[in-house]
């Protein structure tokens, strides 16, 4: 299983041809306390770059975009009773969705975890 990171702070864990999604602990940091988690279906399909959701804060509403091409295959709807859990643990069970990758080329142009380190240091 292999991690990426975006520009626009989205984690991407792949496994073979699906993905596991979700905000990264610098975004979650950076919001505070999150309110409120606006997410797509099960089976709606987007491209890089898109906008996939929103995410709402004590201190604002940041939206979410795909880092790749895919399809919503699992959305992690424990979120919308508890929006917290994106707060409390961004990298693990607040995970957004489970995607089908469309393009797996598009991963070589997301960042590594050194990369994304330096990225936001």
């Amino acid at each position: 299983m292999s991690t990426y990171f975006s520009e626009d702070h989205e984690w991407i864990k792949v496994e073979s041809d699906t993905a596991t999604l979700g905000i990264t602990a610098h975004a979650a940091e950076q919001l505070g306390e999150i309110v409120y988690v606006e997410q797509k279906e099960t089976g709606e399909s987007f491209e890089k770059s898109d906008e996939i959701g929103v995410v709402e804060s004590v201190k604002a509403a940041s939206e979410i975009y795909a880092p790749v091409d895919g399809e919503i295959v699992e959305v992690n709807g424990s979120l919308a009773d508890s929006p917290a859990t994106l707060s409390e643990s961004p990298e693990a069970d607040g995970w957004l969705y489970k995607i089908k990758l469309s393009n797996t080329d598009q991963l070589s142009e997301l960042m590594d975890l050194d990369a994304y380190k330096a990225f936001i240091a």
